[in-house]
């Protein structure tokens, strides 16, 4: 099978991972059928070797020495590493063998290299953050001052585009060594002991005599793993290793004519994944050359604000649409409930090790166990709410751009997200969004149809007029302009006058400063791709604006003067009943008779009212934004606490240009 994709003009490659299961296989000299249990068996064995000889190669070379000499990419006589890690250990003479008794062939010992080489490289970026925040170490670890801030990035390769948190959270590694040794670490490999070895078997580093993988013929979604895989724990001889076939089907996100490699197999709880790696040719990303682009800002309960505009022939901009929400209240409140019970039982399960301490036969031992299996239940349950918005939000706004057949999409960098002056509660919530993972998976998605994903400057998108640049005066709400707040914005230049939503403001900005410098766009990862932004300059700003839209006078868009004249008229009506009852509601089979009035509530066992109300998009011809789950302080998405699922929370703005594909005004543009 060849491993090359075949691409035409305007296409680029793309390599993917999609996840499948092993549920079963035949090991082929004796024809037995073999369990997924049993397969589970057979592939926890060899990872079990695999991830010991690992632990024994890095605890050998898990020095500042050694790890600078891989990253450098160059061996002992100048000769130039390979770029797969096997190979470069072998050219460095670093072997390793298997446990006394116990029998490996060379492609095994190739996949310890191999995974071991990964992670030995991987170091050498934390060693040189250490060393560059040991280098630079502030005189007040807490809260650096701005030219200690300068003088940690310069240290730093590459620091200008590093997150602050990162530069933080390894201040923070440091200062507890400090606390415990009572002076700083030479470097990263006295601060970090050496990284645990995963449990798993990296099939891309062997060959056809460990293992093939070959698509169906008559069925592309059908492929035939066979890999050789031991019969015991320790296995004496190379009889104690035999070929197994493996069935697996491929997920439907991958395509009939990609490109399949080999997988990485990961057992875990009886069960074997296998991350199933594959190239496809997709249409290729440009960094230059956009006139329709897609703005992107983050939010807190209204997770994404986005919306698009057009660059025209004499370098003006102007908004297409209104924009739109993606609207996230009640899963960021059923993820912050979760966080919250996670930390009690953090709490509750360090109190139960203090207390038993190494007794075995303590009575709180079964009660701890409990309460590990707990917290780890809960761990699963936000890890799978975060990836489930992560993909659906990615989804929005991929959506969002295909809609207005955007070339590609601007998003706030994600560097000046931090959560600072807003209280813990506030704080933590916001340091908990998944806002990193959304970008991933933007990427992923935007790359499928050749949309580029490009991060933009933060600075003062929130804060300027995104018609004339004048810093803009904020309030509580349209209708309370002299009550402090900041969800609305109000230009205070009178020959522009704009005003609207803070968010919708912002995307305006971020898109129009994209362009604006898109000629500045860099690939920031050369091994990813990720291109960026990397800095504001006040010349192309000055011509980041958008400028207003004239107003439409197309029937649609006319009102009628709806303006109150004279008194309500008394509306009478034919009802024959009561709005609400005065007779008790009909008992239920097993509850008492003479229960009081319940109204309009139903008398059957359904979902809570509150877990079904504001769940429709409610749009008008002037605003697009999404009316759902009103975010009013007194507001509380009890569907989200009622387990009422995930979709009846998360709710997304439909795109403006479905049901208007030809305007490309803004309609009432004092109203966002």
């Amino acid at each position: 099978m060849s491993r090359k994709v075949a691409l035409a003009d305007g296409q680029s490659a793309r390599t993917a991972t999609a996840r499948a299961l092993l549920r079963g296989g035949v090991e082929e000299k004796t024809g037995e059928a073999l369990s997924a249990r049993a397969v589970a068996e057979r592939v926890g064995w060899g990872a079990d070797l695999a991830a010991g000889m690992v632990a024994d190669l890095l605890a050998g070379h898990w020095t500042a020495a050694d790890v600078a000499v891989l990253a450098a990419g160059v061996d002992g006589v100048g000769r130039r590493l390979p770029s797969k890690a096997w190979m470069a250990l072998r050219r460095l003479g670093w072997d390793v063998s298997a446990p006394a008794g116990v029998k490996v062939n060379d492609r095994v010992v190739r996949m310890v290299q191999e995974q071991a080489g990964r992670l030995l490289r991987s170091a050498q970026h934390r060693a040189e953050l250490t060393a560059g925040v040991l280098k630079t170490w502030p005189a007040d670890p807490a809260k650096r001052t701005a030219a200690e801030w300068d003088a940690v990035r310069e240290a730093i390769p590459d620091g200008r585009s590093l997150p602050g948190s990162v530069i933080k959270a390894r201040t923070r590694h440091i200062t507890a060594f400090v606390s415990t040794h009572g002076r700083l670490p030479v470097d990263v490999f006295e601060l970090e002991d050496a990284p645990r070895a995963a449990r798993m078997l990296v099939l891309a580093a062997v060959d056809r005599q460990q293992a093939t993988l070959e698509r169906a013929e008559d069925n592309p979604a059908r492929v035939l793993l066979r890999l050789q895989l031991p019969t015991r724990p320790d296995p004496r001889s190379y009889a104690d290793w035999q070929w197994v076939a493996c069935p697996l089907a491929l997920p439907s996100t991958v395509p009939a004519d990609a490109v399949l490699h080999l997988p990485t197999l990961r057992p875990k709880d009886g069960k074997v994944y296998a991350d199933l790696s594959f190239s496809h040719a997709v249409p290729q990303a440009e960094r230059t050359g956009h006139t329709v682009a897609l703005g992107v800002d983050w939010g807190l309960n209204t997770l994404l604000s986005a919306g698009a505009v057009r660059r025209h022939g004499d370098q003006s901009i102007t908004a297409l649409g209104a924009g739109a929400q993606f609207r996230a209240a009640g899963v960021m409140a059923r993820q912050h409930r979760l966080r919250r019970q996670g930390e009690r039982l953090h709490a509750k399960t360090d109190a139960y090790e203090h207390l038993v301490g190494e007794d075995e036969d303590h009575r709180l031992v079964a009660k701890h166990a409990v309460l590990k299996a707990e917290r780890q239940c809960v761990a699963d349950r936000r890890t799978g709410l975060n990836d489930a918005l992560a993909w659906s939000a990615a989804r929005w706004a991929v959506d969002q751009a295909i809609a207005a057949r955007s070339t590609v999409i601007y998003v706030e960098d994600l560097r000046s997200m931090e959560a600072k002056g807003m209280g813990r509660t506030l704080g933590t919530r916001l340091s908990q969004a998944v806002r990193g993972q959304i970008v991933d998976n933007m990427r992923h998605l935007a790359a499928e149809v050749g949309i580029a994903v490009v991060t933009v400057p933060a600075r003062n998108t929130s804060k300027h007029c995104p018609q004339c640049l004048v810093p803009l005066r904020h309030c509580k709400a349209p209708d309370r302009p002299t009550t402090p707040g900041w969800k609305w914005a109000i230009c205070p230049n009178p020959g522009c006058g704009w005003q609207g939503d803070r968010d919708h403001g912002a995307w305006r900005r971020i898109a129009a400063r994209g362009l604006t410098h898109q000629d500045k766009t860099i690939v920031a990862d050369r091994a990813s791709g990720h291109m960026a932004i990397p800095r504001v300059i006040d010349k192309l700003e000055a011509d980041a604006v958008v400028r207003p839209a004239t107003l439409t006078t197309t029937p649609e868009a006319r009102r009628a003067d709806r303006s109150k004249t004279g008194p309500t008229r008394h509306r009478t009506t034919s009802r024959s009943v009561p709005r609400r009852r005065g007779a008790p509601s009909t008992p239920g089979p097993h509850r008492p008779a003479g229960q009081r009035p319940e109204g309009h509530a139903h008398t059957d066992r359904r979902l809570p009212r509150a877990a079904r109300r504001y769940q429709g998009v409610r749009t008008t011809n002037v605003h697009t934004i999404s009316s759902s789950t009103p975010t009013t302080r007194r507001h509380r998405p009890r569907g989200a606490a009622l387990g009422a699922g995930f979709h009846m929370h998360a709710h997304a703005t439909p795109p403006r240009w479905e049901t208007h594909p030809q305007s490309e005004t803004i309609t009432g543009l004092r109203i966002a």
